[in-house]
């Protein structure tokens, strides 16, 4: 029996229930990552700078991790099928409108209002797929929906390249209308509406502090290194605004009878450290594609279309292990499982570090393929054991919370390798140029004193390309480096789980 949807469906309204969830989930989740290939292109349309075409990509994150956590209430005071349709209709609306804007301002003002729009598509479909399957399948069902979630990201760049070599930037807005016209029609048929609770009250206070915390602090981190942090007035400003917001944030929380994010949650050890490793996942996994893009197609000089390809492979082994994952769930230890995608993914970004150069198209995909496969074995079990202990009552706002948690680290892990990037390229230029003098004897031998003579204009700026691509490649060593550390670092957090074993799920029945 459902909480929500009264008996459970049968098998066959059952697949299409799903169906219908993961064509909205999809929608959603492309748009985190189809957009990075195109970012280039969108630059030189609306003539914005490397810094300021970025925000394409963090204004719709931060949107999305600030709206996300509301969804519970909404769906509770205004029915969970009117706030779903209502999301892919303002979804698909803001999507027309990216597509068609004139400026950088536009795209990011409508790409915030399509973050806003698209925000409880996640956490609500995942409440559905939760409340008709049984317990004994939702393994499976978490694999079909972590599937939709995290391969929507991978498949983004290969989809988005495609899509800006054949046609232009402006189609990864304009794919969205026919995904969401599909989703909102089989919606409106098969789902069943929830009850409305007129009487939900929403926690403005705790909901406004955490929001203006999140802004805050994502404000910090992007604008940060372009003007010198606490050198600059409106850094010093942002960051005090998050403290202040942050505590009260905190204190309201401990002291409020109803506070926006309910205590409740916490007493569940599971849940408390799920929500925490969720937050590592989505740094090291999407900080890890942001770097990729600019990686491949500026150091590497691959056009558009063979980096998304590139790229793709990361999907295909994200779906194979979530799927195996599914399967295997109540057979073995879920902690296994987990320790199992940690070490893949640590040992990926291992392989990443050293990179050179001449790295092969198929060492990029092998190690790719590799990456993603060791999401699928994050994700599933991670989202099965988070949920397994919680009561049904507690699930919509730990949904919500589950979702920022993993938005949240997204955006705050794009902005600090993208800074890490900036710093240590402009330090390596540094370091690396000091070697460069015209008493080098290296520079007497031809033919490095006909192409690249320091005492000559052309031979400076020869020299200083060179240094430059070498400095970034070193920097996004770093970066790479940095993300394995925090793989291998929230393995400790496996030790703290408790009742590691879930149910064993079963195929469903056609």
């Amino acid at each position: 029996m459902s909480e929500v949807l009264g008996p459970l469906p049968p098998s066959p309204l059952r697949v299409i229930i799903t169906l219908c969830v993961v064509l909205a989930v999809v929608m959603q989740a492309l748009d985190t990552t189809i957009a990075n290939v195109a970012l280039p292109y969108m630059q030189g349309s609306v003539s914005a700078s490397a810094d300021q075409i970025n925000w394409v990509l963090t204004s719709y994150i931060v949107a999305t991790a600030v709206m996300t956590p509301p969804s519970a209430f909404l769906a509770q005071r205004f029915g969970r099928k009117r706030v779903l349709l209502w999301s892919i209709f303002g979804f698909v609306l803001t999507s027309v409108l990216c597509g068609i804007a004139q400026s950088l301002e536009e795209i990011i003002l409508f790409r915030l209002l399509q973050g806003i729009a698209g925000a409880a598509l996640v956490p609500l479909s995942q409440g559905i797929l939760l409340d008709i399957y049984p317990q004994k399948d939702r393994g499976s069902a978490v694999a079909l929906f972590g599937v939709s979630v995290m391969v929507g990201p991978v498949l983004g760049p290969m989809l988005g390249g495609w899509l800006t070599e054949n046609l232009s930037w402006r189609w990864v807005f304009f794919i969205n209308l026919p995904i969401g016209l599909l989703a909102f029609i089989g919606m409106t048929r098969f789902i069943r509406e929830t009850p409305p609770d007129r009487s939900a009250r929403l926690d403005w206070l705790g909901f406004g502090s955490l929001s203006v915390a999140i802004m805050s602090i994502q404000l910090f981190l992007d604008r940060g290194e372009q003007l010198g942090w606490f050198d600059s007035g409106e850094i010093i400003i942002e960051a005090l605004v998050a403290a202040v917001a942050t505590y009260i944030f905190i204190v309201h929380t401990l002291t409020h009878d109803k506070p926006f994010i309910s205590l409740k949650l916490f007493k569940d050890r599971n849940y408390s450290v799920a929500v925490l490793f969720i937050f590592i996942i989505g740094i090291t996994y999407l900080a890890s594609l942001a770097l990729m893009t600019p990686y491949l197609q500026t150091l590497m000089g691959y056009p558009v279309l063979t980096a998304g390809l590139v790229m793709g492979p990361r999907g295909l082994g994200t779906m194979m292990t979530m799927f195996l994952a599914g399967r295997i769930m109540g057979k073995v230890d879920i902690r296994l499982i987990l320790f199992t995608g940690l070490v893949m993914s640590a040992w990926s970004m291992y392989m990443m570090t050293g990179w050179t150069p001449a790295v092969s198209i198929e060492t990029i995909v092998y190690v790719g393929f590799i990456q993603g496969a060791s999401l699928g074995f994050l994700f599933v079990p991670l989202t099965t054991i988070a949920f397994a202990t919680l009561t049904p009552a507690l699930r919509g706002q730990a949904t919500g919370l589950y979702n920022l948690s993993r938005n949240v680290g997204s955006s705050v892990g794009i902005s600090i390798v993208t800074v890490l990037l900036a710093q240590n390229t402009q330090i390596n230029h540094a370091e690396i140029g000091a070697y460069v003098t015209p008493f080098n004897r290296l520079f007497e031998q031809w033919p490095v004193s006909s192409y690249l003579n320091p005492l000559t204009a052309s031979g400076r700026a020869a020299l200083d390309g060179m240094i430059t691509v070498q400095a970034s490649w070193v920097a996004y060593v770093d970066d790479f480096k940095l993300l394995m550390l925090l793989s291998i670092g929230v393995m400790p957090l496996l030790l703290v789980f408790s009742n590691a074993k879930v149910p064993a799920p079963t195929p469903a029945r056609s």
